[in-house]
C-alpha cells in the first residue's frame, strides 16, 4: 500500500512538471526564430523587426497530404508594449487554409509574419482575419535590402517568411485564415482569454515565453 501511494504522488509528480502543448510550441516558436536570425545575410532585416507593431510566428506548419492545398498551424502573437518598449504577453492562433509561396514539397514549414502598421494589429487582434483577403500581405525581403525593397516593406500591412527544409524566403499568402486560438490561451492563462484582451492589457506573460521574448528584445529594439 505504501508503495502504491509513493508510486501515485512520483507520477503525480511528472505530470504536474510535463510542460504543456502551447508552453512546448513557445519553445519552438523562440527556437526558429533563434536559428533564422542566426543566419548571416538570410535573415529577416533587423531594421524591419525594429519597426514592426506585432510579430506572429507559427513552427512547423503542416502541409496535408489528403486534402489538395490544405494547410494548418498553431503558434503565438506578441505586439509592442503600449510604451513601445519590449513585447506583450503572447496569445496564441491559428493559421488554417489557403497557400504558402515556398512549398518546395515540404510538408513542414516555419511561417514569420511582422505587423507594421496599427491597422495590421486591429486585423490581427480581431478574432479572425484572412491574408490576402482583408489584409494585404506581401513576400517580405531577406537580409540586406535594397531602396526599392525598403520603399515596399515601408507601405506594406504585413511582410511574411516561410523556412522550409534549410530554405528561407518572403513568400505570398493567398486565403489563409488566422484566428485566436481559445484553448492555447487556458493553457497558457488558466482561463479563456482573447489575444486582444492578453496583449493589450499588460498582462504579465508566462513562464514558458521568456525565451522568445527575450531573442525578439535582442533582435528588435528600438535606439
Amino acid at each position: 500500500m505504501k508503495l502504491r501511494l509513493l508510486a501515485l504522488l512520483a507520477l503525480s509528480a511528472v505530470l504536474a512538471s510535463a510542460a504543456t502543448d502551447s508552453e512546448e510550441r513557445l519553445k519552438a516558436a523562440a527556437e526558429a526564430l533563434k536559428e533564422v536570425m542566426g543566419i548571416p545575410d538570410r535573415q529577416i532585416p533587423q531594421e524591419l523587426l525594429a519597426k514592426a507593431e506585432c510579430v506572429v510566428i507559427v513552427p512547423d506548419m503542416k502541409k496535408g497530404g489528403f486534402i489538395l492545398g490544405a494547410q494548418y498551424g498553431k503558434g503565438f502573437a506578441t505586439c509592442r508594449n503600449s510604451n513601445g518598449v519590449g513585447w506583450s504577453a503572447p496569445g496564441a492562433v491559428r493559421l488554417e487554409g489557403g497557400s504558402f509561396g515556398l512549398q518546395i514539397g515540404a510538408t513542414e514549414s516555419d511561417i514569420f509574419m511582422l505587423i507594421m502598421n496599427k491597422k495590421g494589429m486591429d486585423r490581427l487582434l480581431s478574432t479572425k482575419f484572412t491574408l490576402g483577403g482583408e489584409a494585404a500581405a506581401a513576400a517580405g525581403p531577406v537580409g540586406r535590402m535594397t531602396q526599392a525593397e525598403t520603399d515596399a516593406a515601408m507601405t506594406a500591412e504585413i511582410l511574411v517568411w516561410a523556412r522550409s527544409r534549410g530554405l528561407f524566403a518572403g513568400v505570398t499568402v493567398k486565403g489563409s485564415t488566422l484566428r485566436e486560438d481559445k484553448t492555447w490561451n487556458r493553457e497558457l492563462y488558466g482561463k479563456e482569454m482573447r489575444n486582444k484582451d492578453i496583449i493589450t492589457t499588460g498582462m504579465a506573460a508566462p513562464a514558458a515565453s521568456a525565451e522568445l521574448l527575450t531573442e525578439l528584445n535582442r533582435f528588435s529594439s528600438r535606439k
